[in-house]
């Protein structure tokens, strides 16, 4: 027995306390129903196959969960959940949640989906049975089942997603955004559409439209509920492929000018913060971000040599290299209706244009640029300044910052060269280079080590090179 408890798998201890500390929660709670609400089985108003029933319906849902990206899923368990709260005395829908899920191979994953769905699930029934305690009445009308189950919902929501969140965070070290946008951000406006669908499962079981039983009905319902969790499905293998898309798009990249390694990717997350502090826009920060992971794309058609070229270009090899930007949109322009919107092209296009007009392609001046091109450019230029190239030696965070704000209002925008400053000063990871490569898997290769130059053969500010951000 001791031999078996030295081999049990732990997780690591804040991840194992979080659920002790939502598993003792749900006890103390339900504990308390059970005591104020009295216990029976079966309660009043169920049979023994009524709660079979619902068993059934839990553990269907949870069975046909979706897979979401950072270690989490998504089902239609909410929706049980919510109609046997409204349907069943309160301590009844939190403890078929905790009861009758599907096992996991994980003894604590289990002891956490399960403690957490039916904590989730308790909250929602406080809420509910609060309305039904106090009614809400507007007039002549009655408002208590409809908010009851909104909020009820809502409650439901809120603490699932957030203890989802706050255990995959303390498990892999994922930032509380990068989770919200990749498994939860897209699923608000269908969660919250469907969660009416609760009111009326239940009140059809309550009122049987076919043989007698509303079971038959809650059936009949079952059909088009299945049907819609592909829209979840689609939706994620949609997002998995595009990011698979653009993964195979910058190895492709970097393959030819391996010097870069993870440019794009830091460049996208210096200008993902940059935009979310901008516009306070998940969803606008994260399109900004997807057009940084592009913006060099056009250097696939670029030829290595001109990459690669330890001294200064000449003339005809830097007008080479700087059509990277419109032979980036020419790339992709094939599929601009169906993958890109205007915004990566704005990126590709523009981020090598300078507030005073002297950048390319076009020369454009002070807010001609597009918004999210000064962003990428920034981030584009604080990337390559504080990363080694063969033609000029890498800078330190601090020099790179400087030279960032001895720019502001020559090559960037004075307001996002401030935003920028606030933001470096709360040292985010992407902030030091070797920090966020080793972060992120890897180490700084030698390649991207400062190298050996002549200062006549590095750019200067009023001499960009295209090769990189023409800082």
């Amino acid at each position: 027995m001791l031999q078996k408890l030295r081999r049990l798998e732990l997780p690591p201890p804040r991840v194992l306390a979080l659920i002790l500390a939502i598993f003792v929660s749900f006890l103390l709670l339900e504990g308390y129903l059970i005591l104020r609400y009295g216990f029976s089985l079966p309660p009043p108003g169920f049979s023994w196959f009524d709660l079979l029933f619902w068993a059934a319906l839990v553990f269907w849902s949870v069975r046909v969960e979706i897979r979401l990206p950072l270690s989490a899923s998504m089902s239609h368990l909410f929706l049980f959940a919510l109609a046997l709260v409204v349907l069943a005395p309160p301590w009844l829908a939190p403890l078929w949640v905790f009861l009758f899920q599907p096992s996991d191979n994980v003894w604590y994953k289990q002891l956490f989906n399960r403690s957490q769905d039916a904590l989730a699930t308790l909250v929602a029934t406080l809420v509910w049975q609060f309305f039904q305690i106090n009614p809400l009445i507007l007039g002549t009308v009655n408002l208590s089942s409809g908010v009851g189950i909104g909020l009820a919902s809502v409650a439901l929501f809120i603490v699932n997603i957030s203890l989802m969140t706050l255990v995959i965070h303390l498990a892999n070290g994922t930032p509380f955004r990068e989770i919200w946008r990749k498994n939860y951000g897209w699923l608000v406006a269908s969660y919250f559409l469907l969660s009416p669908f609760a009111l009326l499962m239940a009140q059809a079981y309550k009122t049987p439209l076919i043989g007698g039983w509303g079971g038959w009905t809650i059936l009949f319902l079952l059909v088009p509920l299945y049907y819609s969790r592909f829209y979840w499905d689609e939706k994620v293998r949609l997002e998995q492929a595009f990011d698979t898309t653009l993964e195979v798009l910058m190895h492709a990249l970097e393959a030819k000018e391996p010097q870069t390694r993870m440019h794009s990717e830091r460049v996208a997350d210096i200008s993902r913060d940059l935009a979310l502090r901008v516009y306070q826009d998940e969803a606008k920060a994260q399109e900004i971000y997807r057009a940084a992971r592009l913006h060099d794309i056009g250097k696939i058609g670029i030829p290595e040599a001109l990459l690669l070229k330890p001294d200064k270009l000449t003339p005809q090899e830097y007008q080479v290299v700087q059509s990277h930007t419109t032979e980036g949109v020419k790339l992709l322009k094939p599929a601009e209706k169906v993958a890109f919107g205007p915004v990566v092209y704005n990126v590709i296009l523009h981020h090598h244009e300078r507030w005073d007009g002297r950048g390319y392609p076009k020369g454009l001046a002070g807010q001609e640029t597009p918004e999210e091109a000064r962003i990428v450019g920034l981030a584009d230029a604080y990337e390559a300044m504080t990363a080694g190239r063969p033609y000029r030696p890498a800078k330190t965070p601090e020099e790179a910052l400087k030279e960032i704000q001895d720019l502001s209002g020559i090559q960037f925008d004075p307001r996002l060269v401030k935003v920028f400053t606030q933001l470096w000063h709360e040292n985010p990871l992407w902030r030091d280079r070797k920090a966020y490569l080793e972060a992120k898997g890897g180490s700084v290769s030698r390649s991207t080590l400062p190298q050996l130059y002549s200062e006549s053969a590095s750019p200067s500010p009023s001499e960009p090179d295209p090769r990189t951000s023409g800082e």
